[in-house]
């Protein structure tokens, strides 16, 4: 059945996805609803946001829980976790916007477009930061020890900056006190 590399698939809980993903862009749908009813020229009400941006509203929770459930269940029929799941719930999700222009290009160009979005955003590790380096290495170690790695010794950074704005070597009190001595005649304490 699966190679015995690979981890054993875990099914997900499509219905519960659908659900959690219909509420948040609901959700995200009635921030916009909103935004759309405050920027109208007419004297609306508040209950405006759902007279006038209900359709608003329902394309985006419409939106969410098609995505959600067709990821979901495109994983368990499929039993693998890859770009493929994200690009074919980006299909349905955007056919499901396309359905508001009533014209059939418009459905599949809608579910083409944000196929290949979804696809090549998870295909490229799902996240506007990029891959992470390695799962076993902490974040804050990593870093730690590459600025341990690429720190420059006090002296080159003293030679090519000079002392002051915050950059100070060994001896810089006893110096700067002996210096105002000579220039100016004021003793400084030393501490």
């Amino acid at each position: 059945m699966a190679p015995e590399d690979e981890a054993a698939y875990k099914p997900k809980d499509a219905v519960g996805l659908a659900i959690q993903s219909t509420l948040i862009m609901g959700a995200a749908g009635l921030t916009i609803a909103a935004i759309q009813n405050t920027l109208t020229k007419q004297n609306v009400t508040g209950w405006g946001v759902f007279t006038r941006g209900g359709g608003t509203i329902a394309i985006f929770a419409a939106s969410g829980g098609t995505y959600g459930f067709a990821k979901a269940a495109a994983a368990n029929l499929r039993e693998k976790d890859d770009s493929w799941n994200p690009a074919i719930g980006g299909f349905l999700s955007g056919g499901v916007l396309g359905l508001r222009l009533r014209t059939f290009p418009a459905v599949l160009g809608f579910g083409a477009g944000l196929a290949i979005v979804q696809g090549v955003f998870d295909y490229t590790g799902g996240k506007f930061s990029g891959y992470d380096k390695d799962p076993n290495v902490d974040e804050y170690e990593r870093k730690e020890a590459l600025r341990m790695n690429r720190r420059r010794p006090i002296q080159e950074t003293l030679e090519e900056l000079g002392e002051g704005r915050g950059v100070y070597g060994p001896g810089y009190r006893e110096r700067r006190a002996d210096r105002i001595k000579q220039n100016y005649g004021i003793d400084v304490p030393r501490t």
